[in-house]
């Protein structure tokens, strides 16, 4: 008798929770229309139906090298505020926000595996009309330019940020538990919630101090979108199986490799592994930077891909 009044109490806990859980993943959020988002610097093009939000830095010379700068999960085009202004005397840079992400499009019959990001990237420097490019991932958009590179036969070379090609980063249960209704929605309300991504994106870097008021601002630019939620909420409940540390022998694009050690989540070995991997690179270690090595020490980043031009684009 007692442990059916239990199991039944039991029951109702979890039916009652469960419910809970669906009115939070259904109460609205507020937003604002992209055009109320936008600044001056932001420009916006049309690639398969979808509006991108990129920015351009172009070089006085046009034969410079052309750069694609590609950010991580859960940021927009902002991360690269550091190193544009170092780079572009060298470079002509393009940094985008992905599809589902920042102030672009969020679809919700995107497929959003890398594999499709990767060709999406790819139409983006078309529309340009880039005859070639160079194309730096970070983090997740690591494991983008791995496939833009390898895909896309006007990629002269790969810039790697810490990338998540070998660990994702993310928990192994959180990639099956966002299949079960609502979670996937509740992931996307949880990266709405500014104080639980300034808590999450401070642990990623070496020196917290960097994620102020104004870095928060526009990191949560995206979520103010009206397409926020349903399109996150579309990306966050398919499964993606990646296998992209089985396909770095694959690459025979010059690769750099900037990898900030301080990386809480990626280690010394997985940085040598990577440099193993990806057989025509050079490793570059970056000491008192984290996984967002970029923001924390663009002097040396940016030295780096200045200093390594000629490698990048076959050139001498």
């Amino acid at each position: 008798m007692f442990f059916r009044i239990v199991a039944k109490l039991t029951l109702f806990l979890v039916i009652l929770s469960y419910s809970a859980l669906v009115v939070y993943a259904y109460l609205p959020l507020e937003t604002s229309s992209t055009k109320e988002l936008v600044t001056k610097d932001d420009l916006f093009i049309k690639v398969s139906d979808h509006d991108i939000r990129y920015r351009e830095y172009r070089t006085p010379e046009d034969n410079n090298p052309n750069l694609i700068l590609i950010h991580g999960f859960g940021n927009n085009l902002h991360s690269w505020r550091s190193i544009t202004p170092l780079l572009s005397e060298h470079y002509n840079i393009f940094a985008l926000d992905l599809l589902g992400f920042g102030l672009s499009d969020k679809p919700t019959d995107y497929d959003y595996s890398n594999v499709n990001q990767a060709k999406t990237v790819g139409e983006f420097a078309d529309a340009l009309k880039l005859d070639s490019f160079i194309v730096g991932g970070h983090s997740l958009g690591g494991a983008i330019g791995l496939h833009v590179a390898m895909n896309n036969k006007k990629t002269k070379g790969l810039i790697l940020f810490n990338p998540g090609i070998i660990n994702t980063g993310v928990p192994e249960f959180a990639r099956y538990i966002n299949l079960i209704f609502p979670f996937a929605r509740v992931s996307a309300k949880q990266f709405a919630n500014r104080e639980f991504r300034e808590q999450f994106l401070k642990r990623s870097y070496y020196n917290p101090s960097i994620v102020n008021e104004q870095v928060m601002d526009e990191i949560m630019m995206g979520s103010k979108t009206e397409d926020y939620l349903q399109g996150t909420s579309s990306m966050l409940g398919k499964f993606y199986d990646a296998n992209e540390a089985e396909l770095m022998n694959q690459v025979n694009t010059p690769t750099l490799i900037v990898f900030g050690i301080e990386d809480r989540n990626k280690s010394m070995e997985e940085a040598l592994q990577l440099k193993t991997g990806f057989k025509n690179s050079k490793l570059q270690l970056i000491q008192d930077a984290g996984h967002y090595v970029h923001e924390e020490s663009p002097a040396l980043v940016s030295g780096s891909i200045i200093r390594e031009m000629s490698f990048l684009t076959e050139r001498g």
